[in-house]
């Protein structure tokens, strides 16, 4: 039996990130219509939000693309609210200029063992040896010698050259270069339970709020500052631009293309137990 929206609480994970603020920002401040339903926002890191979804804690949450072949048979894959990149991703970064294969065997701090970032390195680089650390302490980790180099995400991707470090590869550009598609690095998604009545209605209502803050970036990035981390405005609106755009609204046919592809070669390299079906939630 399908749940009744208005009959209850939804509880929807996000990051605390400048991208996920963004594009939550119009449902937290109710610039678009609710129309009975009770929202909760669970905000947590990105790596802490794969974990709960591994036990379907979350109606709604967001998560890592390279979480989502564990969890196919409790979540669907929305079709709003993913983050892709085009060209760019994840950095991985080290204190001095050097190649990628003379990290073969060394230490290197990534963002979380399910993140999509820490996978497309699997890929790159199948010999390193990863460290998992919080995402904001990876450079300082990088800085302070305790690892041979670091995998970056969010504003990182922008700043890590004001610590003095430098650009080993960029793994979207790398993606893009072998592959020829866009990154889905992150997606939303809706438990099964929900019934699709009703996680048609939370993606018409992230569409709404996605929409609304694209047409009204000054106040949603007003929202999203409150999770800068020492960003300046700038830089926060060119980071949230990379990340929530018209990527963002729908799930395009080379970004399906893209997700099949990821999982196809992870499973090949035997880094995740199955290829699943992408079972994708329209907007009602």
């Amino acid at each position: 039996m399908e749940l009744t929206l208005a009959m209850r609480t939804v509880r929807i994970g996000h990051t605390p990130d400048m991208d996920d603020a963004f594009m939550f920002s119009a449902i937290a401040n109710r610039r678009v219509p609710l129309n009975g339903l009770r929202v909760e926002h669970v905000i947590e890191d990105i790596q802490t939000l794969n974990r709960r979804a591994a036990s379907a804690e979350l109606d709604v949450t967001a998560i890592s693309a390279a979480s989502y072949p564990a969890l196919a048979d409790a979540y669907w894959i929305l079709a709003v609210g993913s983050s892709v990149g085009r060209g760019y991703g994840p950095l991985l970064i080290a204190r001095r200029p050097m190649g990628l294969a003379s990290l073969e065997g060394r230490r290197i701090a990534v963002p979380g063992l399910r993140t999509t970032a820490c996978l497309l390195l699997r890929l790159a680089l199948p010999g390193g040896v990863l460290l998992e650390r919080r995402f904001e302490e990876i450079p300082h980790a990088v800085q302070g010698g305790e690892v041979d180099a670091g995998l970056v995400i969010h504003e990182w991707q922008l700043t890590y050259r004001d610590a003095g470090l430098h650009l080993v590869l960029d793994l979207g550009a790398w993606w893009q270069q072998q592959m020829h598609l866009p990154l889905p690095l992150g997606l939303n998604v809706a438990k099964r339970s929900l019934g699709r009545e009703a996680a048609g209605r939370i993606a018409t209502l992230l569409a709404q709020s996605v929409r609304y803050a694209l047409n009204h970036p000054e106040e949603a990035l007003a929202y999203a500052m409150r999770y800068a981390r020492g960003t300046d405005a700038a830089r926060a609106m060119q980071f949230v631009s990379m990340y929530v755009n018209e990527d963002s609204l729908s799930l395009s046919p080379s970004c399906s293309e893209a997700l099949g592809t990821l999982y196809a070669r992870a499973y090949n390299a035997g880094l995740i137990p199955q290829v699943p079906a992408l079972d994708i939630i329209e907007p009602a």
